[in-house]
């Protein structure tokens, strides 16, 4: 199955049972509502999916239990954060073994690498691996920027092929478009930018919010590439204060508490998060309450 990069890919959340193991009957529950929405890939491991908290073999075990369930109707992205080649390579390896169908990666962890190395360590991985990669780049959270010129770099490799644009400005956007033209696959990595980079040319979404509000988030997309772009504005607004959950120190926290609301997730986390308690814990409950009580009736979406 090819990767077409476009559309909505949830960047989905690690289902745990409350004993701290993982949870694949709920996790099912939430896959079945991304795919019955509309979705158009599925990518694991993220910050999210608390993938730094994950054991190797959970890792591999979330990858084939996902490939089953997904059962080819979407492909499914290994996301890879590692803090060496040989890391990520292996890595890489072993999502590619297990079924996954592409990769999302970020550069390297907790070493702030020069321009130089992170065109090096992307270049190695992706010689080592026949899959599709999306680069994550996110200089705010990650501290390094991959920029246009390492992109002109890293491309001569042919599975090299998306960007998760996460650096918050969105004139990136235009310039990777008059640069790279339909070369690089651009999709929003930021939740609050994320209509503003569809409208400014952005192939698809890698969203946060939609593990909770599936359906939503696509029409949001949907909506926006066919032009009838009043109505997408309409629910994005309503949407922007769930939106701004994503972009917060406790958005796993926040984002699962979401998924309790709208039936699709638990409350579990792996230590050392815990979940939401107190002021913050009422402050973003009392915005999933809002937010549901004004919850958008949508159109029509999925035959745009």
């Amino acid at each position: 199955m090819s990767i077409q990069w476009k559309g909505v890919m949830p960047a989905v959340t690690t289902k745990f049972t409350a004993d701290d193991k993982l949870d694949f009957r709920m996790f099912e529950v939430n896959l079945k509502a991304q795919l019955d929405a509309g979705v158009e890939g599925i990518i694991l491991g993220g910050t999210l999916g608390e993938a730094s908290t994950l054991l190797e073999e959970e890792k591999r075990e979330l990858v084939k239990g996902t490939v089953s369930m997904v059962n080819n109707q979407v492909p499914v992205i290994m996301n890879i954060a590692e803090q060496t080649t040989r890391g990520a390579i292996l890595a890489a390896n072993k999502a590619e073994q297990d079924g996954a169908k592409g990769l999302m990666m970020l550069p390297p962890m907790r070493y702030k690498a020069s321009d130089y190395e992170t065109v090096v360590f992307f270049s190695e991985v992706a010689k080592n691996t026949t899959l599709p990669i999306m680069v994550y780049n996110n200089p705010i959270d990650y501290k390094i920027e991959v920029t246009l010129d390492m992109f002109e770099e890293i491309l001569k490799f042919d599975n090299i092929q998306a960007v998760k644009e996460s650096t918050r400005d969105i004139s990136n956007v235009t310039r990777m478009i008059n640069r790279f033209g339909d070369r690089l696959k651009i999709l929003s990595g930021v939740d609050t930018l994320a209509l503003e980079s569809l409208l400014m040319g952005s192939h698809g979404w890698v969203s946060g919010l939609v593990d909770a509000f599936p359906r939503e988030t696509v029409a949001i997309y949907k909506l926006a590439k066919a032009g009838r772009i009043d109505e997408a504005l309409k629910i994005y607004r309503w949407f922007l204060p769930l939106l701004e959950l994503d972009i917060n120190s406790f958005l796993v926290q926040n984002i699962k508490l979401a998924e309790v609301a709208t039936g699709i997730g638990t409350e579990n986390v792996r230590a050392p998060r815990l979940p939401l308690r107190g002021a913050e814990r009422e402050h973003v409950l009392g915005i999933i309450a809002r937010s549901l009580e004004s919850r958008p009736e949508l159109p029509d979406y999925k035959n745009l």
